[in-house]
């Protein structure tokens, strides 16, 4: 099954077998290493916000070996290459989102859990107008992360 059927169907895009994360990886140009495959079927198990310490101590309780600096790099790789979103909350709290499709997301405060805002495409929240910038540049992506607390 090629990147674009995975991608086609949000809801059949979760769980993907092995053999389907080595396809997504090679369409992304990323070499299925051991370490990389382990970390990829780990993430694309389900729909998730995941941090890298979490994905650490999952993927290794599952019997894999790999490294802290293993599941950093390998993350970032990742987000580079358009497989996650990387959705930074502040400098100390980073969350790698299964779902790359562009969306907005909502960061409770309160017990830091980070969840997305259904029915968000990129122009659902209000209007941002972008008619100031230079004519040079396109809009590549855009971030939203909406931060509560309860009441």
């Amino acid at each position: 099954m090629g990147y674009n059927q995975l991608m086609s169907n949000k809801n059949n895009r979760f769980p993907l077998e092995k053999n389907d994360v080595s396809v997504l990886l090679k369409e992304h140009g990323i070499t299925p290493t051991r370490q990389r495959l382990e970390i990829a079927h780990y993430l694309f198990q389900k729909q998730q916000h995941i941090s890298a310490e979490h994905i650490l101590d999952q993927v290794n309780a599952l019997g894999a070996s790999v490294s802290r600096a293993t599941v950093y790099n390998t993350m970032g790789l990742f987000a580079r290459k358009g497989l996650v979103r990387e959705v930074l909350i502040d400098r100390e709290r980073v969350f790698y989102d299964s779902n790359s499709i562009p969306h907005y997301h909502i960061y409770n405060m309160d017990t830091g859990e980070l969840s997305d805002l259904e029915g968000s495409t990129g122009a659902s929240i209000g209007a941002v107008d972008i008619s100031n910038l230079p004519p040079d540049v396109r809009v590549v992506d855009t971030d939203v992360v909406i931060k509560v607390t309860q009441r």
